[in-house]
Parts: structure tokens; C-alpha cells; sequence
């Protein structure tokens, strides 16, 4: 059986997927079971808790800032799981930018979108995520080699500060580039993205031009990932300088890492 057939059909949590099963260079996969990644678990269902109740969690990272928390609402809360809030972005980074995403009118989304503005955004935000919340990552590295796992992932669509923070635990891991693009890029499958939705106040509403100017913020694109690698490539040269000199984890913390979250050599 794939691991996509096996997977679950969660009714108020998207993009939720075990990373289990990715690849490393020298030949181990990451074990199922104890390393997961979703969207915000603030609308799941009574079914959906009961699901990731049963997963034997230890921790969930949301990495939603308190602007997100209050648009979203606090996850729901599963019995015995610690929850840990990291904030990846700042919540006034932004606010009145999304705002105008779910209420603005068509000019106003062109005269901020148009012409490649809102890749340049996304490219932008992750290079800052990398450069600017070093601490952030190299908590949560710490936190899943000493005891956190099996551990669940999320921001808000679980494509873009959990994917950057899954795709640097499996920089950590031995993961090669590859491997991360492909996990990271899943987030576009049909059934696991995002779904865009616009108040009511907008009389532009959901009309293709708006769909095609608000899709990079939706995406999840391989140059905005590329963007953040190149941004460790140019301030740290290269991975494994940003996890010891940057996340400063040492190659105990590391291996360490890899007992918990790698099948046996």
C-alpha cells in the first residue's frame, strides 16, 4: 500500500501527511510514525481529534504567530500533547497585507501582487525565516533529539513555516536536496492545498484574474525553497555550517537526532 493511500481523509485539517519514509544519502529512511506535518489544527473535527489523538503525539510546534492565532483560533487541544507555540513570523508582518488578500478589490491586489510582487514576497519571507529565526530552528532540532517525538508540525496551510522547518530537520537528518524538494512540493497535491478564501466585503470576490494574482502566495514553488538554500549557501556556505554554527547543534545533538527520527541502519 503507498503511503498516500494510507493516509487519512481529515475533514478540518489540511495538508496533514507522516513524513515518514523520505530518503537519506546513505541509504536510511526517516521512520514512520514520528515525524508528521499539517495545517493549523484549530477547525478539526471531533473525528480529526480523535485521529491525531491516537498518533501517541508527544509535542505540536505551531509556528503561527498570535495575529494568525486570533484569525484562526487556538489549536484544538489533544489530551496528553504538549503544544508549543514558535512564532516564524512576526504578526505585525503583514496583518494589513492579508487582510487586504481575503477583503481587498482587484486594484489593490494588482498594485501589490502583479508583475511578480507576490513571489518576490514569498521568496523574501523565507530567506528572512532562514536568516532571521536561527534560534527558533535550532530549538525545535533540540527539542525532537531530546524528547519531543513523535512530533506534529503546522503553521496555518502547513506549506511554508512547516515546510521550511520540516526541510531544515531534514537538512539535519542527511537528507539530500532531492528528497526535501519533493516532500516540500506535495503541499500542492490537489487534496492537500490550501483552499484560498476571500471575505465578502470584496467585490472582486474569486474571479480568475484574482486567483492567478493571489496563486504564488498559495503555491508551494521550488524557487521559493531554492531561495532559502541559497540563502544558507551565502551566509553560512553551505548546510552543514548552518546546523552547527548556526543552529549550533553539535554532532551529538545530531546523531542523536537520527536515532530518534531514522529507521535502523
Amino acid at each position: 500500500m503507498s503511503q498516500q493511500s494510507a493516509e487519512p481523509t481529515l475533514t478540518g485539517v489540511r495538508n496533514f501527511r507522516d513524513v515518514g519514509g523520505v530518503p537519506t544519502a546513505d541509504g536510511r529512511r526517516v521512520r514512520h510514525g514520528v515525524l508528521f506535518r499539517s495545517g493549523h489544527l484549530a477547525h478539526a473535527t471531533e473525528e480529526d481529534s480523535a485521529f491525531l489523538s491516537g498518533l501517541g503525539l508527544h509535542t505540536v510546534f505551531d509556528f503561527r504567530n498570535s495575529a494568525d492565532q486570533a484569525l484562526e483560533g487556538p489549536d484544538v487541544e489533544l489530551p496528553g500533547v504538549r503544544n508549543v507555540n514558535i512564532p516564524l513570523t512576526d504578526p505585525a508582518d503583514g496583518a494589513e497585507f492579508w487582510k487586504m488578500v481575503r477583503d481587498g478589490e482587484l486594484d489593490q491586489l494588482r498594485m501589490v501582487l502583479s508583475d511578480g510582487q507576490g513571489a518576490a514576497r514569498m521568496i523574501a519571507s523565507y530567506r528572512s525565516i532562514i536568516k532571521g529565526r536561527t534560534a527558533e530552528h535550532s530549538r525545535v532540532l533540540h527539542a525532537l533529539a531530546d524528547d519531543s517525538v513523535p512530533a506534529l508540525m503546522h503553521c496555518a496551510a502547513g506549506k511554508d513555516r512547516a515546510g521550511l522547518s520540516i526541510a531544515v530537520t531534514l537538512m539535519a537528518l542527511g537528507v539530500e536536496q532531492e528528497a526535501i524538494e519533493a516532500d516540500y512540493l506535495e503541499s500542492n497535491s490537489p487534496h492537500r492545498r490550501y483552499k484560498m478564501h476571500r471575505g465578502g466585503k470584496s467585490q472582486a470576490g474569486m474571479s480568475p484574474e484574482v486567483v492567478e494574482l493571489l496563486s504564488p502566495l498559495f503555491d508551494a514553488r521550488s524557487t521559493y525553497l531554492a531561495a532559502a538554500l541559497t540563502t544558507i549557501d551565502e551566509t553560512w556556505g553551505g548546510v552543514e555550517k548552518y546546523l552547527s554554527e548556526g543552529l549550533g547543534l553539535a554532532p551529538e545533538t545530531r546523531e542523536r537526532l537520527r536515532d530518534r527520527l531514522l529507521e535502523d541502519a
